[in-house]
């Protein structure tokens, strides 16, 4: 009998491939809306929210002749579709000064606003805002394990197989293992535990954050930091919804949670507190590429909160005096727990990386 043949890959080359090579799931018609919903499909106050920041940091730059709003994994552009649809009444005329540039590996798509500029990499000296909305736990990375002595081990996915079968490769060694010493330690560990490597998110970060003259760069992301590490790791699938098993063969999204403490570090940001934007002090806090006025972490519900989300419902009176407002502000209300919820939504990491700005434009 012929013995079967079998073509084994790390994880990070096999998602990149499934992903964003030819036919890849991101390359699909149906885009990933068509499998997931992210706070841009939750509610257009989301939206709402990103252009109260557009607002700030264009106030903060002192209203600039141009303002870019970059949204890097911009799906189909639905959320620069909705700010586009604000444009008319933003103040100081931002609507007319705005240039919205859709960033994804995908073709454009049919019927987009001519006003969005489709790249597959951010703009280079841009000024305004940069907003990563569920896009570094799609940047691939690999997958460590301990074997039974507690070596971690590369995980290496078979490429011909159905359901994403997988084994255990060389020890991990090089940029990984120092890597995984500083964010993610598994070496003597228990057999089993496993940890996604996060520098090349890390990279991809800082080449972003990078892109920008000036403004803000704003990271939004399931997260976890060095003290709560998954002892598992997170990478799953996703398909029309559901979760499933990670087969990296373009039927399913590819997702792993964000080191996101390690991104912050990546640019010399405060990854300080879950609760409040943190402030930078010290020489050269308010320019440079890592750190200045508000850098740091802080959760959606915090960030949004902060944007002047508000998720309380109405008075009651209102629902006799106008039935229709009662209605509109309920609904409102409803939209804005689910984006602020702490068990969902909500607890999404915010990271921000202010860049040549004088000021924290979430504490204005």
């Amino acid at each position: 009998m012929a013995s079967e043949k079998h073509e084994w890959s790390g994880w990070r080359t096999a998602a990149e491939r499934a992903l964003y090579g030819a036919g890849g799931f991101f390359r699909r018609p149906e885009g990933p809306a068509g499998h997931f919903r992210t706070s841009v499909h939750a509610s257009p106050l989301f939206a709402r929210a990103v252009a109260e920041l557009l607002c700030r940091v264009d106030e903060a730059l002192g209203r600039p002749a141009e303002v870019a709003l970059v949204d890097l994994g911009a799906g189909r552009g639905e959320l620069l579709t909705r700010v586009l649809a604000l444009a008319p009444g933003l103040p100081h005329g931002l609507g007319r000064r705005l240039r919205p540039y859709a960033v994804e590996r995908a073709e454009r798509p049919a019927g987009l606003d001519a006003r969005i500029a489709w790249l597959d990499a951010p703009p280079e000296g841009c000024a305004g805002l940069l907003f990563a909305n569920e896009w570094l736990d799609n940047v691939p990375v690999d997958v460590a394990e301990t074997d039974a002595d507690g070596v971690p081990r590369r995980v290496e996915v078979d490429l011909t197989s159905l359901d994403g079968t997988e084994r255990l490769g060389d020890p991990v060694d090089g940029e990984d293992a120092a890597w995984l010493a500083r964010w993610w330690p598994l070496a003597g560990a228990e057999p089993g535990l496993r940890a996604e490597i996060g520098h090349p998110r890390e990279a991809a970060w800082a080449r972003a954050v990078g892109s920008l003259r000036a403004g803000l760069a704003v990271a939004v992301d399931y997260a976890h930091q060095r003290a709560t590490r998954p002892p598992f790791g997170t990478l799953t699938g996703f398909r029309e919804g559901r979760e499933v098993r990670p087969v990296p063969d373009g039927s399913c999204d590819l997702t792993a949670h964000v080191a996101m403490d390690a991104c912050a570090a990546a640019m010399d940001a405060p990854g300080a507190t879950m609760d409040a934007p943190a402030a930078a002090s010290g020489p050269g806090a308010a320019s440079g590429r890592g750190g200045g006025p508000g850098a740091g972490l802080m959760t959606q519900r915090v960030g949004l909160r902060a944007l002047g989300l508000d998720a309380r419902r109405p008075p009651l009176a209102l629902a006799s005096t106008d039935p229709t407002a009662y209605v509109r502000a309920l609904s409102a209300a409803g939209e804005a727990a689910e984006l602020t919820d702490p068990a969902g939504l909500g607890a999404f990491t915010w990271l921000l990386h202010p860049v040549n700005l004088p000021r924290d434009v979430l504490r204005p």
